[in-house]
Parts: C-alpha cells; sequence; structure tokens
C-alpha cells in the first residue's frame, strides 16, 4: 500500500509520483490541513449537522493522517488514472476512492488559493 512513511525516504519516487519534491509537499502540507479544517470542521458531520458525539468513532479510514490524505490527491491529479488504480495503490475501495477524491478537490484547490500557487484560469 503507498503510504508517506514509505516514500518519504525515496526523493525521486516521491517526485516521481507526486511531481512535488519533499520540501514543496511540507510547505503545501500545513495549508492543506487548514482548508480542510476550514472547509469539514470538527464540529460538524459529513453533512454539515452539528455534532453530538465526539469524533474519531467508528472504524478507521486507510487515509489516517494528513499527510497520507494529501498523498492520495496528489497522486490522483498527477496520473488521472481511472478510480480502480488509486483504490489498488491506497487500499481502498472504488467508492471510497471517489468519495475521497471528490472531498480533497476543492481542500487541495483552496489549500494552493492560500499559497498563491493556484492556476491563474480554470482549465
Amino acid at each position: 500500500m503507498l503510504t508517506y512513511k514509505t516514500l518519504k525516504d525515496k526523493a525521486k519516487k516521491f517526485l516521481a509520483a507526486t511531481g512535488l519534491k519533499l520540501e514543496e509537499f511540507a510547505n503545501l502540507l500545513p495549508a492543506f490541513e487548514a482548508a480542510y479544517v476550514a472547509l469539514y470542521p470538527t464540529d460538524q458531520t459529513a453533512e454539515g449537522k452539528v455534532r453530538h458525539r465526539p469524533p474519531g468513532g467508528g472504524t478507521k479510514g486507510t487515509l489516517q493522517t494528513f499527510e497520507d490524505t494529501l498523498l492520495f490527491i496528489l497522486v490522483y491529479q498527477k496520473t488521472s488514472p481511472l478510480q480502480t488504480l488509486p483504490s489498488l495503490q491506497f487500499g481502498l475501495s472504488q467508492p471510497q476512492t471517489h468519495y475521497w477524491i471528490h472531498r480533497l478537490l476543492p481542500v487541495l484547490r483552496g489549500a494552493l488559493a492560500d499559497l498563491k500557487m493556484a492556476p491563474e484560469r480554470d482549465g
């Protein structure tokens, strides 16, 4: 399974997978975390309703760290494969892959905009 922990010591493979150097990834990570928390507050459910129980219950997902989450969306953006390939690489089902792609793309756009690294025009 592809994780940040397995790639962080392999600079060439990391660059090939994400299109970013490790330093660039490290600079993007705090902005990605901030954009994620701003878009999906921990005091609300996934549907945007007020949470009655504290977060963290239930089964633990495959993308447990922000590093793995950012790696996932960067690999998807760089390679733009069918959703089957990232599901195999990251140990997710195809529906989970679909869910994470559509949840994380706005977060990545927000983080890149905060760092003034977003494209000047819409593709």
